[in-house]
C-alpha cells in the first residue's frame, strides 16, 4: 500500500520492518498486538527489573544509556528525567505525559508501536513515573488511528485485571491540530484548554500541567526507556553511535515498493534503509525528517546515516522520524507549496509571523509553483520574509515551515527557474500526504 495515499485514512494500515536486530519490534511479527502474557513471558516485568533501585540512580542509569527523545528535539532523556525529580517533592507531585499525538501526517511510528507494543509503552511510562515520583500519568493518542486507541485500551484494561497498574493512566484522544503535538499545547489541551502552544519558560518539566513539574515524553522513548530499566545501559549502546545510541523507527513512505515503519540502528546509512523499504530508480528527491525537515537530493543521500551529525551537513536531521522518497515525475516546488499552505492554515492563530507572515510565505510559494504565475512572485521578498520570520514566532510552527520552504528554493532551484521561464519540469501527484479535513480547534 502506497503510505503516502494510505496516511489521510483514519487508521493508516503499515507494514512494520526491520534493519538488523530487533528492540522495540522483538516479539510477535506483523501487525498483532502483543497480548500481557505474551509480553510479561518475553520480557517480565520492568519495575520488577528497577527492584529497590533508587530514583535517583535510575535516572543515573538512563543518563548513563545517552538515550535522546525520539519525537523531534533530541533533548537527553535523563536530563529531562532529573529537572522534573528535582522540582516534584510531597506537595508538588509530578505528572508523567506520554505523548503519541503524532500530528505529523507522514509519520506512522507511534500509533504503529501503540498498535503492536502498547504494553511496551506502558511499562516506559511506569518507569518514568518511578524515577519521578509520579501518581497521575496521561497518555496522548492519535485520533488518526481507531486500532491504536483500542489496543492502548485494551492492554490498560488486561494491566488493571491483572493488578499491573501501580500508577494510573489516563488516556486522551489529541486534538486534530499540527500545532497539538507541541508539548506545552498538548498540555493545555489535557487541561481542558485550546491546544495552542504558549510562550515558554517556564518550561513544562518545571512548570506543567496544573502547574507541576511535568515531564512529556515520546511514545517511543518511553518504550526505549522500559528496554533500559531490564537491560541496563550498556545494553543499550550496543548499537547506534556513541553521540546518538539505540535504534529508532522512522516511517518510509513515497516512491517505494515497501512503505511502512522501519526499526534501525541509529547511524544506519539513508540508501540502506531506502533500499530495504524498495525505493525506485525514478527517485531522485528524499524528504527527511518530516514537514520541519529538508529536501534531501538522491546523490548527497548516499553519503549520509540516519543521524542528527551526518545529516546536519546537509541541514536536516531525524526529526519525526520520516522518509519520503519523491519521484522525477513530480513537482517539488507544488508538493512542498501544497504542504506550506496547510501548515499556514494550521497556524494556532496566537502572533505575527504565524497569521501574517506564513499565510504571505505560502501565497507567494503557490505563486513560484505554477508555471502562469511564477514570473509575478518576488523571489527576494519570499527570502527576506522567511529570515524576518525565523526565530520571532510564539512557538517553533513557523521556524519549521521556513526551515522546509528555504531547502525547497534550494534543492528545487531548477524547477523554480523553469517556472519562472513558463515550463514546468513534473507535476503535481499528491506524494506528501494532507489529512483529508483541516478541523481547526480554537
Amino acid at each position: 500500500m502506497n503510505l503516502a495515499t494510505a496516511a489521510t485514512d483514519t487508521d493508516l494500515a503499515v507494514r512494520g520492518g526491520v534493519l538488523g536486530s530487533p528492540r522495540l519490534l522483538a516479539g510477535p511479527g506483523g501487525d498483532i498486538t502483543e497480548s500481557l502474557a505474551s509480553h510479561l513471558d518475553r520480557l517480565g516485568d520492568p519495575l520488577g527489573a528497577v527492584g529497590t533501585t533508587a530514583p535517583r540512580e535510575l535516572i543515573q542509569r538512563i543518563r548513563a544509556s545517552g538515550l535522546r527523545g525520539r519525537g523531534g528535539g533530541g533533548f537527553p532523556v535523563g536530563e529531562k528525567l532529573a529537572v522534573v525529580a528535582a522540582g516534584a517533592g510531597v506537595g508538588n507531585r509530578a505528572v508523567v505525559v506520554a505523548n503519541a499525538s503524532e500530528s505529523e501526517p507522514a509519520s506512522a511510528k507511534d500509533r504503529f508501536l501503540l498498535s503492536v507494543r502498547p504494553h511496551l509503552v506502558i511499562d516506559g511510562i511506569e518507569v518514568a513515573a518511578r524515577a519521578v515520583g509520579v501518581r497521575q500519568a496521561y497518555i496522548c493518542v492519535s485520533q488518526r488511528s481507531e486500532h491504536a486507541v483500542f489496543a492502548l485500551r485494551q492492554a490498560l484494561l488486561e494491566r488493571r485485571e491483572a493488578r499491573l497498574l501501580p500508577v494510573p493512566i489516563e488516556v486522551v484522544l489529541a486534538a486534530p491540530t499540527f500545532v497539538g503535538g507541541d508539548e506545552t499545547a498538548l498540555l493545555n489541551w489535557i487541561a481542558g484548554g485550546a491546544p495552542s502552544p504558549t510562550v515558554v519558560p517556564p518550561l513544562p518539566a518545571h512548570k506543567g500541567l496544573t502547574g507541576r513539574p511535568t515531564l512529556v515524553q515520546n511514545a517511543e522513548s518511553l518504550a526505549h526507556l522500559a528496554l533500559i530499566a531490564r537491560f541496563g545501559p550498556g545494553w543499550f549502546r550496543r548499537v547506534g553511535t556513541e553521540e546518538e545510541p539505540g535504534t529508532m523507527l522512522v516511517t518510509v513512505s513515497g516512491c517505494v515498493t515497501s512503505a511502512g515503519v522501519y526499526e534501525t540502528p541509529i547511524g544506519t546509512h539513508l540508501e540502506d534503509v531506502l533500499e530495504a523499504s524498495g525505493w525506485s530508480v525514478e527517485t531522485e528527491v528524499i524528504l527527511v525528517g518530516g514537514y520541519f525537515g529538508s529536501w534531501v537530493r538522491r546523490q548527497d543521500a548516499r553519503e549520509m546515516s540516519l543521524s542528527r551529525a551526518s545529516l546536519a551537513s546537509c541541514g536536516a536531521s531525524p526529526g519525526a522520524g520520516v522518509i519520503l522518497a519523491l519521484p522525477k515525475s513530480a513537482c517539488g516546488v507544488k508538493e512542498t507549496a501544497e504542504v506550506v499552505d496547510w501548515l499556514s492554515a494550521e497556524s494556532s492563530g496566537q502572533c505575527g509571523p504565524c497569521v501574517h507572515g506564513l499565510s504571505s510565505v505560502a501565497a507567494c510559494l503557490a505563486q513560484l509553483a505554477s508555471p502562469a504565475s511564477a514570473r509575478r512572485a518576488d523571489l527576494g521578498r519570499l527570502l527576506r520574509w522567511c529570515a524576518e520570520i525565523e526565530g520571532r514566532g510564539a512557538c517553533r510552527h513557523p521556524d519549521g515551515v521556513i526551515k522546509l520552504v528555504r531547502s525547497c528554493l534550494q534543492v528545487f532551484a531548477t524547477e523554480v527557474e523553469a517556472h519562472r521561464s513558463g515550463r514546468c519540469l513534473g507535476s503535481f501527484e499528491g506524494w506528501l500526504p494532507l489529512p483529508a479535513t483541516t478541523q481547526q480547534v480554537r
